[in-house]
């Protein structure tokens, strides 16, 4: 894990540029940084290749689309507030 576990919180979206999935990462970033504004240090873009799109928290990978297909914005959510903000309702998002 990283040293600096009192700075958790940043994301990261990388995402490959062949297929031109920037509209997508943009989009699902656009979704985390409206939900988790006060709880999110920092939200990365990260250019990659051959079909990637990948999302991690902390250096943690929790979702990799060649494993589990494309994430639904409610999942991925879930999946960063457990990390980055337990007990933090979810709302509508959440069912």
């Amino acid at each position: 894990m990283s040293e600096l576990s009192d700075a958790s919180g940043r994301v990261e979206i990388e995402y490959c540029t062949q297929c031109r999935w920037l509209p997508r990462a943009a989009w699902l970033a656009q979704e985390l940084l409206t939900t988790f504004e006060a709880e999110l240090t920092e939200l990365a873009l990260k250019p990659g290749k051959g079909g990637v799109f990948v999302v991690r928290v902390d250096d943690e990978v929790i979702w990799d689309r060649r494993e589990q297909g494309f994430p639904e914005p409610t999942a991925v959510k879930k999946l960063v507030r457990d990390r980055v903000a337990p007990g933090k309702s979810l709302g509508h998002s959440e069912r």
